[in-house]
């Protein structure tokens, strides 16, 4: 018969208080495995130590009790993938946390710091045709928006030969909780005019400054601190912001990480 522990030296062996041992009982967590009925006093299996130590290290993650749960409960195969999953995504929030306080910095002292956050670049992008949707939305609806757009321009895309060039969103007016654009969705096709039945048009030729962005960059509203550092550049190397920015998508943004380059913050310029 295996060997029952009382809850202080339980507590002691499996580096768990016996405050977080009651805490884990009521949460269903981990379960004495005799409670006595008259004075209430609980014994744990030594058998248990494992998991108990397991939920300590888990704890000392901060990873929330559900999450914990969800590893203690799991087939031991697949124990590790779930931890990987959960910290992918502390990773990302830690990622776009640390965006967010470098644009608060930035806004919180009057912008001082703004063109050093970022390395500005030039480009000649040549005349192409792309498809296109627009809409008035503000800026919590954005993302999905933005998201099936591009995928519904990519499908069209694919009756025209597929996409020729990196989709991009521009930005006819300015977005947030306030204003609603328009924003366009355009994807670039390979044709020399824009075709019949579709929305499409023809975006001119142009040079632009841009900067490149990381996943985590592009989270609202750090990634406005991009925006300022594109114009205030242009500004101050004598040049003129020619029409509406744009965010260019090059990468795959679903499947990047938090670090993983996939968007170019772009003004056409003169």
């Amino acid at each position: 018969m295996a060997r029952l522990l009382g809850i202080g030296e339980f507590a002691r062996r499996s580096r768990l208080s016996v405050k977080a041992l009651r805490l884990y009982e009521r949460q269903g967590l981990l379960r004495p495995v005799e409670v006595d009925p008259g004075n209430g006093y609980r014994r744990y299996g030594e058998e248990q130590l494992a998991t108990a130590r397991l939920v300590a290290l888990l704890r000392r993650l901060d990873m929330p009790l559900a999450d914990v749960a969800r590893i203690v409960a799991a087939p031991e195969a697949g124990r590790a993938d779930l931890l990987a999953g959960y910290w992918a995504g502390v990773e990302h929030r830690v990622a776009v946390q640390r965006g967010l306080a470098a644009h608060l910095r930035v806004v919180l002292s009057g912008g001082k710091g703004l063109l050093e956050m970022y390395e500005v670049e030039q480009r000649e992008v040549p005349e192409q045709v792309v498809l296109t949707e627009q809409r008035h939305l503000l800026q919590p609806a954005l993302v999905e928006w933005l998201r099936s757009s591009l995928d519904r321009l990519v499908r069209a895309a694919g009756e025209h030969g597929g996409a020729s060039a990196a989709p991009f969103v521009v930005y006819h007016g300015e977005v947030n909780e306030d204003s609603d654009g328009p924003v366009e969705a355009c994807v670039p096709i390979a044709a020399a005019e824009p075709p019949d039945g579709v929305a499409a048009r023809v975006e001119p030729a142009h040079r632009e400054a841009y900067v490149r962005l990381t996943k985590a960059q592009v989270a609202f509203p750090q990634i406005l601190s991009a925006y300022d550092a594109v114009a205030a550049w242009i500004k101050e190397n004598g040049h003129a912001v020619h029409d509406a920015p744009r965010e260019v998508y090059f990468a795959d943004f679903a499947a990047a990480g938090p670090d993983d380059e996939v968007c170019d913050i772009a003004f056409p310029m003169r």
